[in-house]
């Protein structure tokens, strides 16, 4: 009987959906035919389950729920029919997966079929079996399918392999069963058949060491002599793709020479001759050539070989650059990128086709060729290198500009070979793409700038001609204005002259008026306005001649609608007007910036601290973002302690007051850090607890020092720690000076010392926890967490989160950085409360979770040995 020739035929149902003009028609139409198909199931009317079960395949392709209809497809293929058995291993397929328990009641219906004595039913049932197997299932019917391997059917043993791939991918214990009959597969003529067998070798070697040395003892030979027979093989037909002869096989086959050779010299030795053969005979005019070709490198690349053979894969490579094809010269620049660690010469050829990929249409192109060139560079061609990069970023894309800078400084100041050289291509990168530039690039800038003694007049000339062609360039005006600001003077004598530059005449006004212009521009950012303050104080001093325009200058800033500015500016005019005996020592040159720190600060090895280049600005509550007090000042600032994070009311109030009120609380480890300005008011006034009393008179002392404007300016103009006699009072100011007084005992300040430990550790971190008590309060702990990478890569949008039992509370503070670099650390404080203290010990069930070249990777564990007492 015709299932479909009832009056609602599948083709009916098909009509009357697309015919819908809404998705709420459609809904309706669906709904009616499920009711439909619900009530024929429950009738149980056997000769409606071909087109019930047709109708639900077509419905659940639409996206709509079909799980009633599950059942149906075992009754269809427990029917004996073979049309029956059709529909219901498909929808079988379709409908149902291997997480779904029903599919165990299918299990004895597939072994008999397996069994069937039609060998298309068989077929189906190998095909069902190869697409929802579970773990379960293959044990139970793995027996079954490996006889099926040495079936008279080359279709029957096609599908028997493929379904056998599955099994040993879902239970890798069984991979030994299928080895023999593997390997017997490689003997095929029919290409269908060998093609599956040697993928069930490639799948059995990945998994299963016993089988990747039998096939490598004693499949090898048998391999190249068909890769071989392929390869030299006339024209067949029926196997021929672009004048390939079946590239599908021609691939799988080099990817399972690959797995053979890989780490083992005498396969490799074997399949030398026939993988030149390969890389030499195949034609790259067509894309099943490209691909067959490709393959080759990979193999090439991954066995033991010798480096002529590896020459010959780089240079397919290179001949893939010059290919029109985006995707071909994709995946030969992935590849180059590999090949540098085996042959960095044989890439080094082909470096002029490689820069030419960077100046591609194609973005992706781009950004892998920039990769591939910083990886090219050395110490003998990073000038030839360096100069086509910059020569292309004056004609780059904006969107590239970023990336290409960033490559470009990375290039310089890695391979540098002499300082007048970094800076004189650090100037064209600002130059070019000041404003891509980020922060950490021109404070590198800065420091070797400080630290080149000799270099000071030239590279403040050099920056004077850049600023005045490129004011456009935010960053390229931060630099400049700071080297004026430093060594103006020997802009306007021309001091140390070298061969190379021609001479310029460059007045005070001049110097001054590319500053004003830096102050003045509508366009000029808060960092850049702060710092060109500091150089016209500066320059006061360098230019008396100057100084009343300078005052002028500064005597406009008064009404500037940011606050800080408008206090600098009332400073510095008070020191121009009242203090010009000590302007000049207060106002002489940087100390020379230890280079060393600054770059192990850099990279993060140290905790961070108040730096003059990497403290992130204070926010101002009329929404402008402001440059801190330091870098305001233009102070070296290497002994400031930093500052625990606090609420932006408590940072904005620490710094109008000019002092940091955090050191005494982060030192004691006792006292959390003021949440609200509110509570930072309170300890000013001396309002609070016990626990405030030390901030509130370390505050009140920092406030007696600068009620006198002189003492302090004294103090910022001395490179020494100003001397200030030691009372009983001032221990807060003590605490912020940095340890001017002896400091309590650990003991008399933080309670029991407790012995640290490490909390977690895995190949690529490490976490240490270090305790602390508050004096007066046994069931507080103070933790410290301190996440070390032990890899060398660096981990970004790094977050730690941590669970505890319900008679633990615990508080996190942020961590220090959510980027964790490379051998480098972080911190982050944390509040542990035990309500049952002295009963029951902490423990702690924690997760890390952070990005490691853009993949997402997240560990766990649980802490159980905290020191006892906690």
């Amino acid at each position: 009987m015709n299932p479909f020739s009832s009056s609602t035929r599948l083709r009916d149902m098909i009509r009357s959906i697309r015919a819908c003009k809404t998705a709420a028609e459609e809904r309706g139409v669906v709904r009616k035919e499920c009711a439909d198909i619900r009530a024929s199931i429950n009738e149980n009317d056997p000769h409606d389950r071909h087109r019930n079960l047709a109708k639900l395949m077509f419905i659940h392709m639409l996206g709509y729920p079909t799980h009633f209809g599950q059942m149906e497809c075992l009754k269809l293929i427990a029917s004996p029919g073979f049309p029956e058995k059709r529909i219901g291993y498909l929808g079988l397929m379709l409908l149902l997966d291997e997480r779904q328990e029903v599919l165990m009641l299918v299990t004895n219906s597939l072994k008999q079929d397996l069994n069937h004595t039609n060998q298309y039913v068989v077929g189906l049932a190998l095909c069902a079996l190869g697409n929802i197997c579970s773990a379960e299932m293959a044990r139970d019917l793995a027996p079954e399918v490996e006889r099926l391997i040495q079936f008279r059917d080359p279709n029957i043993r096609k599908k028997a392999a493929l379904c056998s791939t599955r099994i040993v991918r879902k239970v890798p214990d069984l991979a030994e069963n299928f080895i023999n009959a593997a390997s017997s597969l490689l003997k095929e003529k029919h290409h269908g058949v060998l093609i599956t067998g040697v993928q069930l070798c490639y799948e059995l070697c990945t998994i299963n060491d016993e089988a990747l040395e039998f096939f490598r003892k004693k499949c090898t030979e048998g391999l190249i002599k068909t890769l071989r027979d392929i390869t030299n093989s006339a024209y067949q037909p029926e196997y021929d793709v672009a004048g390939i002869t079946d590239p599908f096989l021609h691939i799988r086959l080099l990817k399972l020479l690959r797995i053979l050779g890989h780490g083992d010299a005498d396969a490799s030795d074997l399949m030398t001759d026939i993988l030149a053969q390969v890389a030499t005979k195949t034609e790259s005019n067509k894309n099943a050539g490209n691909a067959v070709l490709y393959e080759c490198v990979e193999t090439i690349m991954a066995i033991e070989d010798t480096s002529s053979l590896r020459v010959l894969a780089i240079n397919i490579l290179g001949r893939f650059l010059s290919n029109r094809d985006n995707n071909i010269r994709y995946v030969a620049l992935n590849m180059l990128m590999k090949a540098i660690a085996f042959d960095d010469q044989a890439v080094q050829r082909h470096r002029v086709t490689i820069l030419e990929c960077v100046k591609d249409p194609d973005a992706s192109i781009r950004k892998r060729a920039l990769e591939l060139v910083s990886l090219l560079v050395n110490e003998n061609n990073v000038k030839q290198l360096t100069k086509e990069l910059i020569d292309y970023l004056e004609i780059s894309d904006e969107d590239f500009k970023e990336d290409l800078s960033a490559k470009i400084c990375s290039i310089v100041e890695k391979f540098s070979p002499e300082k007048i050289w970094y800076i004189d291509q650090m100037l064209k990168v600002l130059s070019e793409a000041g404003k891509f530039v980020k922060d950490d690039v021109w404070h590198a800038l800065i420091v070797v700038i400080s630290n080149a003694s000799e270099l000071h007049g030239y590279t403040v000339r050099a920056l004077y001609k850049a600023v005045l062609t490129y004011s456009e360039q935010e960053t390229l005006v931060r630099v400049a204005i700071w080297c004026i600001g430093e060594y103006g003077d020997l802009l306007v004598n021309n001091v140390g002259m070298l061969g190379i530059e021609d001479p310029i005449t460059v007045t005070e006004c001049d110097a001054v008026d590319v500053v004003e212009d830096a102050i003045t521009r509508h366009n000029s950012d808060m960092t850049t306005k702060a710092m060109a303050l500091v150089a016209l104080l500066k320059l006061s001093s360098r230019f008396p001649s100057m100084s009343e325009r300078i005052k002028d200058i500064i005597v406009k800033q008064k009404g500037n609608l940011l606050l800080e500015m408008q206090q600098r500016a009332i400073e510095f005019n008070s020191i121009i007007d009242r203090h010009k005996s000590i302007r000049s020592s207060l106002v002489e040159r940087m100390p020379v910036l230890d280079e060393a720190t600054f770059n192990v600060r850099r990279a993060g090895s140290l905790p961070a601290s108040v730096s003059t280049m990497a403290k992130p600005s204070v926010s101002i509550p009329n929404g402008v973002s402001a440059a801190p007090l330091v870098d305001l000042l233009d102070l070296d600032s290497d002994d400031i302690l930093a500052a625990p994070s606090s609420s932006a009311g408590a940072d904005f109030l620490q710094d109008l007051l000019g002092v940091d009120l955090g050191s005494s609380s982060a030192q004691s480890g006792a006292t959390p850090a003021p949440k609200a300005g509110t509570d930072l008011l309170l300890d000013i006034l001396s309002i609070g607890t016990a626990q405030n009393s030390t901030s509130s008179v370390g505050l009140l002392s920092t406030a007696d020092v600068n009620n006198n404007p002189s003492t302090g300016l004294d103090t910022l103009s001395s490179s020494a720690p100003p001397q200030i006699a030691t009372t009983a009072s001032a221990g807060g100011m003590f605490d912020l000076l940095d340890g001017l007084s002896p400091s309590p005992s650990k003991e008399a300040t933080n309670g029991p010392a407790y012995p640290p430990i490490v909390a977690y550790e895995s190949s690529s971190l490490k976490i240490e926890f270090t305790f602390s008590k508050p004096s007066g309060n046994a069931q507080t702990t103070n933790v410290q967490a301190t996440f070390i990478n032990l890899s060398p890569n660096t981990f970004t949008d790094f977050v730690f989160q941590a669970a505890v039992p319900k008679f633990l509370q615990l508080h996190l503070d942020p961590a220090s950085s959510n980027t964790l670099p490379a051998s480098g650390n972080i911190t982050q404080n944390m509040r542990v409360t035990n309500s049952q203290h002295g009963k029951k010990s902490l423990v702690m069930r924690m997760r890390v979770g952070y990005k490691v070249n853009e993949k997402d990777v997240l560990e766990e564990g649980q802490i159980n040995n905290f020191p006892r007492g906690l």
